[in-house]
């Protein structure tokens, strides 16, 4: 059963089970129309959460009957994108392998045509320490501070465009355009550099597939794309945060980063695409794309987050024009 909690001018969100929407009213209604479905569903996590978390076996059989619904879904040229964290063993300073299953059951699956275009690592030093039986209590372990990010798609060339999500230059790399002098020639690697190989100016260097969301080392400057800089360091001051704040509310505790959002919104998709996040959570997805004129669909289970997240799309800046259709009967 699906029920539409909001829309806005470019989206809407529905709350209800994403699997039985997905394969009922959206494969009914927006069969290949996705440009992009952007994710991070329930980590498997051995502790229950309030949002929702199967393990084992279930975990992974529930993960891998995704494959065919959002293939159903993606446009031929589309992309899935996917954020997930590692699992342990349950009681054991072990780590599980059971996101890796997830991933070649996803790509292996026979009823879809899916394959891992590219990995990409999130690093975050501010996650708290985890697992915490094995890094703070018996500290045997050092602190899992990454996600893992997959881009998947059914063509081996899915839409995408790199100069739409370029680093800042180094000082040294602008150095060399403006004064167009480096040493030119053979390089030990054997590769031959001509002389105008540094000459021109790119607008950025090509991002590279690990996102430092803070940075590592402070001697040096972060080079973040522009797309994810826009985003990042600035959570903990945001509307939404600051709403929550203001009405007694806790922000989902599994949130994607919207520097993330905002990099594979703008690196795979073009104005007036179509965005599905089928676990939406305080829907980033579907604010990220409201911001950027894309199209959008979110799906969440849980009421509660669901109408907590009508609180993003009430921030002045965005001009939605949010309309709430049914927050009370929403199930």
């Amino acid at each position: 059963m699906k029920r539409e909690l909001y829309k806005t001018k470019l989206g809407k969100l529905l709350v209800g089970d994403s699997l039985e929407i997905s394969k009922g009213y959206l494969s009914r209604y927006y069969r290949n129309k996705f440009q992009l479905i952007i994710t991070s569903p329930p980590f498997p996590l051995n502790e229950k959460k309030k949002y929702g978390n199967l393990q084992g076996d279930e975990y992974l059989n529930w993960f891998v009957s995704l494959a065919p619904v959002f293939s159903e879904l993606l446009t031929e040229d589309g992309s899935l994108v996917i954020e997930i964290g590692n699992s342990w063993e349950k009681g054991r300073p072990v780590q599980s392998l059971l996101h890796l299953k997830c991933l070649l059951g996803l790509v292996n699956d026979s009823n879809s045509d899916l394959r891992l275009i590219q990995e990409f690592i999130s690093y975050n030093p501010s996650r708290l320490p985890s697992p915490a039986q094995w890094v703070t209590v018996n500290r045997i372990r050092t602190v899992d501070s990454y996600t893992h990010v997959w881009w998947i798609a059914k063509s081996d060339f899915p839409k995408a465009n790199n100069s739409k999500v370029l680093r800042p230059y180094s000082k040294r790399m602008k150095k060399l355009i403006d004064t167009k002098k480096f040493n030119s020639g053979r390089r030990p690697s054997q590769h031959h550099l001509s002389p105008k190989a540094f000459a021109k100016d790119n607008g950025g260097s090509i991002a590279h597939n690990l996102f430092e969301l803070e940075e590592i080392d402070d001697s040096r400057e972060v080079r973040l794309p522009h797309s994810v800089l826009r985003f990042s360091n600035t959570n903990s001051n945001d509307y939404y945060f600051r709403k929550c704040r203001e009405e007694g509310k806790t922000p989902h505790p599994a949130r994607m980063h919207p520097g993330l959002v905002s990099f594979f919104t703008e690196f795979l998709t073009d104005k007036n695409d179509l965005i599905l996040d089928p676990f939406a959570g305080s829907n980033t997805a579907g604010y990220i794309a409201e911001k950027l004129g894309r199209k959008w669909i979110a799906v969440e289970i849980n009421k509660d987050y669901a109408l907590d997240s009508i609180v993003r799309f009430q921030d002045p800046s965005l001009n939605a024009a949010l309309k709430i259709e049914s927050p009370q009967g929403a199930a």
